[in-house]
């Protein structure tokens, strides 16, 4: 891991349980993450994206110290949150936050938005409450919005604005690194590019380091450095945002890209939307996952797992077409 590595993840997989009707044979399981590796430089976004179920919350949660991985491990800085020190996950809150998809169900709608963003620096007893009410004051304004918001309750709130709300209060605690899960989907287009402009000069201000997550690939190459592409639990692509957009290998990523509504309507090639629906988690196909799907398969994607391969400077690709 290299000195300015800040995040790194180290073959995580994560299974689950699902139980069968009655009956039935034994649970069997869903793998949502499998063998998951990819670091972020200090300062800079990863984007990850992918289709709604490849696996990109979970890895969301692993990442943020909400759902341990299954195996694999989560490092920061070099030292495991998983299975580092206890002095390591009792700093964890102070160090990674998380900003949710809905800022309706992650806000508390029986407190003040104040109260709410307040709560960290009240169970870390952090100065006196007088310190801590300027402290959630000055943060308000820093993300547009009033002082004199302090005392009001969520529902007398915007989408866009409860959602600055929730930025807010993923920063009170100072941390280095924020998780933004689907952070704008909920929101407006017009919002969404408020939204993102913040976020982006936040990172400026205050040294943040992100992990961007969408389903929208425009809106993640928008903000990130690096984007990694899932799909059915694994990474098919990671590379640059600019090579990406550039040269795009998987052809999921490349229909990710067609898939992007273009200013001007164009006619897409009859080549470029992959037939069929995702396959189910539980029962993947044999070989490459997204075979049944895409235009370019051939005889071995049908039996052989392909390998992660890196075929140009910093530029992975799990495919059957570059080997």
């Amino acid at each position: 891991m290299s000195i300015t590595t800040f995040l790194e993840l180290k073959n995580v997989t994560r299974k689950f349980s699902v139980e069968q009707p009655l009956f039935s044979a034994a649970p069997r399981e869903l793998t949502a993450v499998n063998d998951v590796s990819f670091t972020i430089e200090k300062g800079t976004t990863l984007g990850l994206v992918g289709e709604s179920g490849c696996g990109k919350s979970t890895v969301a949660k692993i990442v943020a110290h909400l759902l341990p991985p299954s195996s694999g491990d989560v490092l920061l800085e070099g030292e495991s949150i998983w299975h580092g020190s206890h002095k390591t996950t009792r700093s964890l809150p102070q160090r990674i936050q998380m900003i949710f998809q809905d800022p309706v169900s992650s806000l508390n709608p029986r407190k003040s938005i104040g109260k709410s963003i307040q709560e960290a620096l009240d169970v870390h007893r952090v100065g006196s409450s007088a310190d801590r009410k300027k402290v959630v004051t000055e943060l308000l304004e820093r993300v547009g919005m009033r002082a004199e918001h302090y005392a009001r309750y969520p529902h007398e709130f915007s989408g866009g604005q409860r959602q600055r709300v929730a930025i807010a209060r993923s920063l009170v605690l100072n941390p280095d690194f924020i998780v933004c899960d689907e952070a704008v989907s909920a929101l407006d287009v017009s919002v969404q590019a408020q939204v993102l402009n913040l976020l982006t000069e936040l990172q400026n201000d205050f040294g943040l380091t992100y992990m961007f997550i969408s389903h929208d690939l425009a809106v993640v190459g928008h903000v990130s450095d690096v984007i990694a592409v899932m799909y059915l639990g694994r990474l098919v692509e990671l590379t640059s945002a600019q090579a990406l957009f550039d040269n795009a290998l998987h052809p999921y990523t490349q229909m990710l890209l067609e898939a992007i509504p273009a200013p001007v309507p164009k006619r897409r090639s009859a080549g470029s939307v992959p037939d069929g629906d995702i396959p189910s988690p539980l029962t993947l196909p044999k070989g490459c996952p997204f075979h049944p799907r895409c235009k370019q398969v051939m005889p071995v994607c049908k039996e052989v797992t392909p390998q992660w391969l890196e075929i140009e400077k910093n530029h992975h690709v799990l495919c059957h077409l570059y080997t």
